[in-house]
């Protein structure tokens, strides 16, 4: 019989067996079979030495012979069957006829060999029996029937049922085999799905870094640059106008609380965030994260500013001393909470690099309400060098227009940078009316 992948692997815990035997204990049980199966056929062989009037040793040798092909029943069955078939003239082999129907049919051997053979054996055992009863009824006193119901019945009990065990065992035995399969690429799936949860984790806890980096990038940059430009303003008229200098004192301050204020309500949404990471804990790897990444980013845009504050960031870069125009075309409408704070940070960054870029120049701000999008535009002209501010020394990191390109390719948005003819720098987006967050 045929040994497939998945049956070595099921047994390569045990111990293997020699020869052709995946353990060694087939093979003890097959030698033991044997050993019965040739002492079985040595008896008989006696009795087959007095009908053949040949020498007892040698019907005794010959037995032994025959009963020990058993031995190779798992190896070579169809052989063992056909030893069998020839040997039911002999009466002798009986052990060995059943085990090697029930072999066979266990077997992988294809299905019409098996009904061959079989059909070949209850043949041999029907004519054998067949004549060995009628032999019987001649020197005894039986009915006529007796004879072919005899021989029916012994043919179909010495074959029928073998050949059935054996059919029902090795279609089991495939079943048990395709199912081993199936929960080894089952075991493999759910592997594969562990690694992907892993890499989805992993990308979101990176996501998470980038936007909380963003967001302390958005909300510290442009407080603070506006504090170092009051403080620069205060340091230059402190001796020459107090009263000013009081005034810039006074908008430090309040920057500086506006900017704490902004860092206590973003981390309240880290906060609550976590929380609610902790609270989905018993979901599936997938679901969780999924869930976690989607919690965090809604509880971000709800509680950010909006397209309504952009006034006030307009007005208090005016109070830095910057020139700024702002023009609305359209009529102010309600947008998704991610779409107006997109909206509120590229300009508020775009003043943002204008105060450490190009302090004292002229800035246009537009903001467009179109039928199916909003649009922004922030564009400033040639620094000027005597503006008072090009002293302070604004430090930058370089990640300002690359944050605001983030954020609006993430909503869908069109953005677009980039210096002007006359020597300033124009930064300009385009948000769909109803973004959808892209999730990779």
């Amino acid at each position: 019989m045929t040994t497939t992948g998945a049956q070595q692997e099921a047994s390569g815990s045990t111990a293997r067996g020699p020869l052709w035997w995946r353990r060694r204990r087939s093979a003890a049980l097959d030698v033991g079979l044997a050993v019965a199966s040739a002492v079985e056929c040595a008896l008989q062989g006696v009795g087959f030495a007095d009908q053949a009037a040949l020498p007892v040793p040698l019907g005794v040798l010959f037995g032994l012979a025959v009963g020990s092909v058993l031995v190779l029943r798992r190896r070579w069955p169809i052989a063992v069957v056909l030893v069998s078939i020839a040997t039911t003239p002999a009466e002798m082999g009986f052990l060995m006829g059943l085990v090697g129907l029930y072999t066979l049919a266990a077997s992988d051997v294809p299905r019409r060999i098996t009904a061959t053979l079989a059909g070949m054996a209850l043949s041999a055992t029907f004519i054998v029996t067949f004549v060995r009863v009628r032999q019987d009824v001649e020197a005894g006193d039986y009915s006529a029937p007796y004879v072919p119901l005899m021989a029916v019945v012994m043919s179909l009990g010495l074959t029928a049922p073998p050949v059935l065990l054996g059919l029902y065992i090795g279609a089991r035995r495939r079943l048990m085999e395709s199912l081993r399969e199936r929960a080894d690429s089952l075991e493999q799936e759910l592997s594969l799905l562990a690694d992907r949860a892993e890499q989805r984790a992993q990308w979101a806890r990176q996501e998470e870094r980038t936007r909380i980096a963003r967001e302390m990038h958005d909300v510290v940059a442009h407080r603070v640059s506006l504090m170092v430009v009051h403080a620069a303003a205060l340091q230059a008229v402190a001796l020459k106008d107090p009263q000013k200098a009081v005034k810039n004192a006074a908008l430090v301050g309040d920057m500086g609380r506006q900017a704490l204020t902004e860092l206590r309500e973003m981390l309240g949404v880290l906060r609550s965030g976590e929380s609610r990471v902790r609270a989905r804990a018993d979901a599936p790897p997938l679901a969780a994260v999924g869930a976690a990444a989607a919690a965090a980013a809604a509880a971000a845009a709800e509680d950010g500013p909006c397209i309504a504050d952009i006034e006030v960031l307009v007005g208090q870069s005016r109070q830095a001393g910057m020139v700024v125009e702002l023009a609305v075309q359209g009529d102010a409408r309600a947008y998704p909470p991610e779409v107006e704070q997109t909206a509120y940070r590229v300009i508020q960054e775009a003043l943002t690099n204008v105060h450490k870029h190009a302090a004292g120049a002229k800035v246009m701000v537009r903001l467009a309400h179109r039928d199916e999008e909003v649009a922004m535009q922030v564009e400033n002209g040639a620094p000027d060098a005597a503006g008072g501010a090009a002293d302070a020394g604004l430090p930058s990191g370089g990640n300002g227009l690359v944050g605001m390109r983030e954020r609006v390719t993430a909503l869908g948005g069109v953005f677009v940078s980039g210096p002007t003819d006359a020597g300033g720098f124009r930064v300009s987006a385009v948000l769909p009316d109803r973004a959808e967050v892209s999730l990779r």
